[in-house]
């Protein structure tokens, strides 16, 4: 019997592979990782439905700014923690080269400032307000069109060489 579990030993077949072979493994592995962006994105919008909580920066409650610090940290970017010092964080973005993972400004009524996750060029994922939940809206929506301020990139979109 030992004879034979040391014959089934031999006879197996291991391949080694060579460096061609683990590159693409690894280059395979590299590309099944989502982007920075869109673990961003994932973040926020599992927050859906969440209430809103002035100061809120944890699942059980969010302000505008705490989703976004929260999202972002999750993804491995800092940003910094009110909106207004996100508003002077990363890099101006004109509205027709919004991206997914943009952070996007409004002055909206009872607000100061108002800052949201983009998801694409129109939808964006937000904490509202008081008595709201985090949630998808439309930039092209009321109030939202009207309030729009400017957007700034976080998350760099450059491909490794």
């Amino acid at each position: 019997m030992f004879s034979l579990m040391l014959a089934a030993c031999a006879t197996t077949r291991h391949e080694t592979l060579g460096p061609t072979q683990i590159a693409r493994s690894t280059a395979a592995a590299v590309e099944q990782k989502p982007s920075p962006a869109q673990m961003m994105i994932d973040s926020a919008t599992s927050m859906i439905g969440q209430p809103y909580r002035f100061g809120g920066a944890a699942p059980g409650g969010f302000d505008c700014s705490g989703l976004v610090a929260y999202a972002a940290a999750s993804a491995g970017i800092f940003v910094p923690r009110t909106a207004a010092e996100q508003l002077e964080y990363g890099s101006p973005v004109l509205p027709a080269q919004l991206r997914a993972g943009d952070l996007v400004f409004m002055h909206l009524s009872g607000k100061e400032l108002h800052v949201a996750i983009a998801l694409d060029r129109q939808l964006f994922v937000h904490a509202p307000s008081s008595g709201g939940r985090v949630r998808v809206d439309s930039l092209l929506a009321p109030p939202y069109a009207k309030g729009f301020i400017g957007a700034r990139r976080v998350v760099s979109f450059a491909t490794p060489n």
